[in-house]
């Protein structure tokens, strides 16, 4: 669901985001991509992490790669019973690919603020192609809108911004991407970055662990996979967690195909939004908001919909449009717009796209591409 410019939590088993090429091809969101920008065009630019939580200490000696490797084979093996013949089969058909590790290597580019971000997502010919992907596929979508309360809109915005509607999912083998950053994910020699620079290769570890199990269900054949440069693979850019987790079987064969079939892909970036997000079911994305003069602005550390509208208005936030639901709770999100600040309020059904990619900017362009592709008409950037 990252590519890719997807966050995933370094907890190892979680993810957000999925993928692989070729007509159908999904994979939160993002959520779990690499931290890094992409460039317009091959998936979502600037995430911004939220707080830290306390994650479990890591041990940072350095393990050489042979021992690393030998590791590995014999713990996935025994943790998903599969015969290491076959993991040592197929590892011996991987690559290190520099390209990669440069890649992971970019220093991260300035964030851009809200007015540089969304022309990068939020362009006519994206608009027109949103719009004639759900007009293509709108009997399949609308059973899953039907069936799931996630409005197809929404779906196809996901889709759009992720890969350009399945057009740009990523051209790196899968199985080259994650062996490379799960055994060689780049040092940058800063001691004050060695920690998260080895949880990241770790998480990668037990993503590349994770697509032998993948392959092991759904009898794919992992040398021939390919997504973006952290692994994300399909439409919607699913990593192998995200798959395993959250890809439904949407047609009924027994299978859950986010290669070839839209009925599955569809399905499964809308049950990621319920399982992961929370989505509501007729609920509201996010409205714009005022902020009373002199008043200071709130910037939570993360976009958890905690504080009523009352919270709010306390604190000098108010609604400019009227909320529907009496106890419904929100963040306030804050963007630069071209003509100064933007203040909006992000709800239950915001806070689920964030799941996707840990992002206020992403969250934003995927509900304002899912409005336009609607036909309502967008604010001003």
């Amino acid at each position: 669901m990252i590519r890719r410019a997807l966050i995933c939590c370094l907890t190892f088993g979680l993810v957000a985001c999925a993928t692989q090429p070729h007509a159908p091809t999904p994979s939160p969101v993002p959520a779990e991509a690499p931290a890094t920008p992409a460039k317009p065009g091959t998936g979502p630019a600037e995430a911004t992490p939220e707080s830290k939580q306390d994650l479990p200490p890591v041990d940072l000696t350095p393990v050489p790669f042979e021992t690393a490797r030998a590791n590995f084979v014999r713990d996935t093996a025994a943790r998903y019973r599969i015969d290491p013949a076959y993991i040592e089969a197929t590892l011996a058909q991987a690559q290190i690919r520099e390209p990669i590790i440069a890649a992971m290597s970019r220093p991260a580019e300035r964030v851009k603020p809200w007015n540089e971000y969304r022309p990068m997502f939020i362009t006519q010919a994206r608009i027109d192609g949103g719009r004639a992907f759900l007009a293509q596929h709108r009997d399949e979508l609308m059973r899953v809108q039907e069936r799931t309360g996630v409005p197809a809109e929404v779906i196809v915005a996901i889709i759009g911004v992720e890969t350009s509607y399945g057009r740009n999912a990523g051209n790196h083998r899968v199985l080259d991407a994650l062996y490379t950053l799960a055994f060689k994910y780049p040092r940058s020699g800063d001691p004050a970055k060695l920690e998260r620079e080895v949880r990241r290769e770790l998480f990668f570890r037990d993503e590349l662990a994770k697509l032998f199990e993948l392959a092991r269900m759904e009898k794919l054949d992992i040398t021939t996979l390919k997504g973006s440069y952290a692994g994300a693979m399909g439409m919607g850019q699913f990593m192998p967690s995200s798959y395993l987790d959250f890809a439904v079987d949407g047609n009924g064969d027994g299978r859950r195909d986010l290669f070839n079939s839209y009925d599955d892909v569809f399905s499964s970036i809308a049950n990621y939004f319920v399982k992961k997000g929370g989505w509501v079911r007729g609920g509201t994305v996010a409205v714009p908001a005022t902020l009373d003069a002199g008043r200071e602005e709130f910037n939570p550390t993360d976009w958890t919909p905690t504080w009523t509208i009352d919270d709010l208005a306390a604190r000098g936030y108010h609604a400019m449009t009227p909320i529907r639901a009496a106890n419904a709770t929100a963040t306030p999100v804050t963007l630069e717009g071209s003509n100064g600040k933007q203040y909006w309020l992000g709800f239950q059904n915001y806070y689920a796209i964030t799941r996707y990619n840990i992002s206020k900017m992403y969250a934003m362009a995927v509900f304002q591409l899912s409005q336009a592709i609607a036909g309502k008409e967008l604010p001003p950037a």
